[in-house]
């Protein structure tokens, strides 16, 4: 299915094109969402995305069954990217928030990673991760998610080795401390009153 679906998209057809956007719309919007952290954005970014894809469909080879997404899912990938450099021209790409520079884990009582698992799912995770500064949010990403090494993140992002596993490890640091905040305030015996 996914061969004919390519075939009909390279020759402009307009269902193909409306039956491909259909089916991977939701998932590399959440792609875009990721990286840029908001709604709107995400969206401006997937429909640049698409508008490449379409221009190059022609140019995609069929190596097996999911590489159309993967090959989607890289467009996506380096769309937000070129939309965050853009946004963030006049500052250092994988600027350091300087009130974030010593996170640190300070919570009376730190959940473990299991715990916080059963208590938080996946969406308010997701959640933690957009609101991480710009820096972290895309280093987390292209590691975490995209499983780049840290050489290549700091050759896309053109930074060092050094700053990408630096801003990795803040990202890790400050997720953990906003989880660990998270599951305080609902296994907190004040819950119901906040």
């Amino acid at each position: 299915m996914e061969e004919d679906l390519i075939k009909k998209a390279i020759a402009r057809d307009v269902s193909a094109l409306e039956a491909l956007y259909d089916h991977y719309a939701p998932a590399l919007l959440s792609v875009c969402f990721r990286y840029c952290g908001n709604r709107d954005d995400a969206e401006d970014i997937l429909h640049d995305g698409f508008i490449k894809i379409i221009g190059k469909i022609q140019t995609f080879k069929i190596r097996s069954e999911g590489s159309l997404e993967a090959w989607m899912r890289r467009i996506m990938v380096n769309t937000a990217l070129n939309f965050l450099r853009s946004r963030l021209k006049e500052r250092s790409f994988v600027d350091i928030d300087p009130i974030l520079e010593k996170t640190v884990v300070d919570d009376d009582h730190e959940a473990d990673p299991e715990e916080i698992f059963l208590q938080i799912d996946r969406e308010q995770i997701m959640e933690l991760i957009c609101e991480l500064p710009a820096g972290y949010r895309t280093v987390f990403n292209l590691y975490v998610f995209e499983e780049y090494g840290h050489k290549e993140i700091a050759q896309i992002l053109e930074c060092s080795e050094n700053t990408s596993k630096s801003q990795l490890s803040k990202a890790r640091a400050l997720l953990r401390k906003k989880m660990n905040q998270l599951i305080n305030v609902k296994i907190s015996p004040d819950y119901e009153k906040v």
